[in-house]
């Protein structure tokens, strides 16, 4: 049995998905280039979205797109990709920059320390490594506002703990891999706690539900503690 070529990210897979989605597939390990594909053509259909287009989830490597059965079929719907995926590659990315607010100072970074000791760097230079990341959102997953951000600079880059730590407020500011992220909600979690952010990230506004797009820039600025939400009355 032959199997089929694997993806890239100019001549992506087409896989239906149920009765009502199609997953086009950029690449099968994570790669800028793969990601930039997604997000070009992600881009494309929000410019002129296919007949029955419901939404579209971006993830690193691939774009689930899901439709309407009632008024489109998975070959129409790939037909008109295939339509896009040409002009998509060629198009020029315009997305937003945003700074986001951080503490570092206690108690809102319970795991700088560890992270300090982990890597070698004193807790000053791991505060000076996070801010100096070029952060891009790759994807939500997990929950709700969950953008994981990639960029997090080479020096920083831990494995998860063995156990996760449960009640981690939201707001904190963590990290694991190659990655980073803000929470949005109190829930667990395995990746270090290396700070407490006073920025939202979900707005409240059903149209827009969450500060980012995926593919949007995002750079960490510091705060202190006085500048926390809060300090004024519990100081």
């Amino acid at each position: 049995m032959t199997l089929p070529p694997p993806p890239k990210p100019d001549q992506p897979r087409f896989v239906p998905i149920a009765d009502h989605a199609v997953l086009v597939e950029f690449g099968e390990t994570i790669s800028d280039a793969a990601h930039a594909a997604v997000l070009a053509l992600d881009q494309a259909i929000a410019a002129a979205p296919p007949v029955g287009l419901r939404e579209t989830v971006p993830a690193y490597v691939n774009l689930l797109v899901d439709f309407d059965p009632c008024q489109t079929d998975h070959a129409e719907i790939i037909a008109a990709l295939r339509r896009q995926i040409g002009p998509a590659t060629a198009r020029r990315q315009s997305r937003q920059q945003h700074k986001v607010a951080v503490c570092y100072d206690p108690p809102f970074a319970p795991d700088l320390a560890q992270v300090a000791q982990h890597t070698g760097l004193s807790p000053e230079a791991v505060i000076a490594a996070h801010l100096s990341g070029r952060y891009h959102v790759v994807m939500y997953g997990f929950a709700p506002g969950y953008a994981y951000l990639a960029g997090l600079p080479p020096a920083l880059r831990l494995d998860r703990k063995p156990t996760p730590v449960p009640n981690v407020p939201a707001g904190s500011v963590i990290i694991a891999g190659a990655q980073a992220l803000v929470t949005t909600l109190t829930m667990p979690t395995g990746w270090w706690i290396i700070g407490r952010s006073a920025t939202p990230i979900l707005t409240g506004d059903p149209d827009r539900p969450f500060l980012f797009d995926v593919g949007d820039s995002v750079g960490f600025c510091r705060i202190g503690a006085g500048d926390m939400p809060g300090a004024a009355q519990n100081g």
